[in-house]
């Protein structure tokens, strides 16, 4: 699938860059000391979705956390026309149904976010499903909101767009985690989302307390692992990975990574491995070629 080609070449975009000792962004390149947040951005977008990718949202976000260019006065306009259109109208039916018809008001909010997310627009869809939450509040409709929010963190182009959507989904996930705090899906995202904050230690902290209570999370795992990989720590890399293989050993981006993490130790031997078995796996000719090409350079 298209989505599918797409997201490898991100992600093997950047585990190439991590093997020449930089990271890879859209459209420049820094530094690793410079990369925290993208890195973590990276790792939560790969951990969620192993399958396919997804464009980032073009729309800023207000200090409310509502997604600029997808309200009713200004739609995102990346979207295809008949779809745009249709948007459109479900917008218009949603400014001019009166508050007090509270079951309309949800309903159209519950269309709206699924056709935002149809096209890819977490933000938005993540903003009417927060219109719903606030109406009808409870964990699932909390991380309903939430994770759309989470989406649209994991392809922010910008430090201050990564910001803002993390400082976004740190909120709506404590509601989640005020709920039921033990969502481990929750606060792995939590955690993910504090990368891109001042306070990165307590992200960590969080995804080690969901590994403390489910030390089989493929997710968890996936994300110490990145960003162990993110620190230079390629030992500590090495056993996270190994972790998660161990747990799904058909894990593609977990064999991935713990190639690039062994090549970086000097295990070349075992990185081989590891890099073919990720090739096993997938019938993407971009991951394919990227793994050729890392195998080149273990000779």
């Amino acid at each position: 699938m298209a989505t599918t080609s797409k997201h490898q070449l991100l992600i093997l975009a950047l585990a190439v860059a991590l093997v020449a000792g930089l990271f890879l962004l859209p459209k420049v390149i820094v530094k690793p000391k410079e990369a925290k947040a993208t890195l973590a951005q990276d790792g939560a977008r790969t951990a969620n979705r192993d399958n396919g990718a997804a464009a980032p949202s073009v729309g800023g976000m207000d200090a409310m956390g509502k997604p600029e260019g997808a309200t009713a006065e200004q739609p995102h306009m990346t979207i295809p026309a008949a779809q745009r259109s249709e948007i459109n109208g479900l917008l218009a039916k949603y400014k001019a149904t009166n508050s007090a018809d509270l079951t309309g008001r949800l309903r159209l909010a519950q269309e709206l976010a699924a056709k935002y997310k149809a096209v890819e627009k977490f933000d938005s869809a993540g903003y009417y499903f927060e219109q719903v939450a606030l109406a009808r509040p409870g964990e699932q409709a909390w991380k309903r909101a939430a994770d759309e929010y989470f989406e649209a963190y994991s392809f922010a182009a910008t430090e201050e767009r990564q910001k803002l959507l993390g400082a976004k989904c740190q909120e709506l996930y404590e509601k989640v985690l005020k709920n039921n705090p033990d969502n481990l899906d929750a606060k792995t995202n939590l955690g993910m989302a504090y990368m891109a904050s001042a306070d990165p230690v307590k992200g960590i902290t969080l995804i080690r307390e969901v590994l403390a209570a489910d030390p089989r999370n493929e997710k968890a795992l996936y994300n110490l692992g990145f960003l162990a990989i993110q620190s230079s720590q390629f030992d500590r890399a090495v056993e996270r990975f190994q972790e998660l293989i161990k747990v799904n050993a058909e894990n593609v981006n977990g064999q991935f990574y713990l190639g690039v993490a062994l090549a970086q130790t000097g295990a070349k031997a075992e990185a081989r491995k590891a890099f073919e078995k990720a090739k096993s796996l997938s019938t993407d000719p971009a991951l394919a070629a990227s793994v050729d090409e890392q195998l080149q350079k273990l000779n």
